[in-house]
């Protein structure tokens, strides 16, 4: 199957349309960021640069920590942008760009998202990090794939507990990485549990301003919610997309939060730089341990 210049768009340098990267120039360890000037942030823990490429949001990084090539890359907010960054990844290092054909011989990456969030429970205090072992999609980028994905019997039960509103996104729940999940959290004092990827972050998190909610209540409903013994912790807004397409194109996924607000308690970390530090810190040590 040879895909079309249309589908599959380069530029005139033979880069990805959108990320502006060639095969060669990506790790296959890629810290994700919403912030880009968090990428300059985590790339000064590096030993050394090897290449600093820079499109729209799209901002990239590649270097050495302790003898280990990661690459660094901003995508920007929300699951629109996780659809472009995840493909084009994918496409860099699964698709022969020249033939525009599709490689016979496939490989991962790991792409590990490193964020700031809003906790929904109230013992989880501010400066704190997550773990995302699952995450709940209120977005409705997925519904657009023909992806069967998911845990059917969760979804139902969440979606029963919130009463859920039938103009709402169907929402959807899948699994982080299992093996990087599964690394950091036997090697990290991390909370483990279960994020919200919301398609918005007034609105659909429940924050109103100057327009009334469809839902007064469903922040404390989420936070009541608990299915064998799991609990929703933190909103977010990119993991949902992040693990989906992922799994479906055979590459491993995790989300760590490092939590700078409780939506419960209305607390809000004013300076929260040094938390971030803290944590790009841990996950690049987990990362080469």
């Amino acid at each position: 199957m040879e895909f079309r210049p249309s589908e599959l768009i380069l530029n005139k340098d033979g880069s990805i349309f959108h990320l502006k990267l060639k095969p060669g120039e990506i790790s296959n360890y890629i810290l994700l960021v919403g912030d880009q000037n968090r990428v300059d942030l985590i790339a000064d823990f590096f030993d050394s640069i090897e290449l600093t490429k820079h499109n729209r949001e799209f901002k990239t990084v590649t270097g050495i920590y302790k003898d280990k090539r990661i690459t660094v890359m901003s995508s920007g907010i929300g699951t629109d942008n996780i659809d472009i960054v995840v493909n084009e990844l994918d496409a860099i290092k699964n698709i022969d760009l020249e033939t525009r054909e599709v490689k016979k011989q496939l490989k991962s990456l790991n792409l590990i998202r490193i964020g700031t969030s809003g906790a929904i429970q109230g013992d989880i205090p501010v400066g704190s990090f997550v773990l995302s072992e699952k995450s709940v999609g209120f977005d409705n980028l997925l519904h657009f794939y023909d992806i069967k994905t998911g845990n059917v019997a969760i979804t139902e039960a969440l979606k029963k507990h919130l009463l859920w509103e039938k103009e709402f996104p169907f929402p959807y729940i899948v699994d982080a990485g299992k093996n990087l999940f599964q690394h950091f959290e036997k090697t990290s004092k991390f909370i483990s549990g279960i994020n919200i990827s919301s398609p918005g972050f007034y609105g659909p998190q429940g924050r109103k301003l100057r327009i009334p909610l469809a839902d007064e209540a469903l922040n404390q409903k989420i936070e009541s919610f608990e299915y064998n013994k799991k609990r929703i912790t933190n909103y977010e807004m990119e993991s949902s997309a992040l693990y989906s397409l992922s799994k479906h194109l055979g590459h491993n996924a995790l989300t760590v939060c490092a939590i700078i607000s409780n939506r419960i308690n209305k607390d809000f970390a004013g300076n929260y730089k040094p938390i971030i530090r803290k944590l790009v810190k841990e996950v690049l040590e987990i990362i080469v341990n």
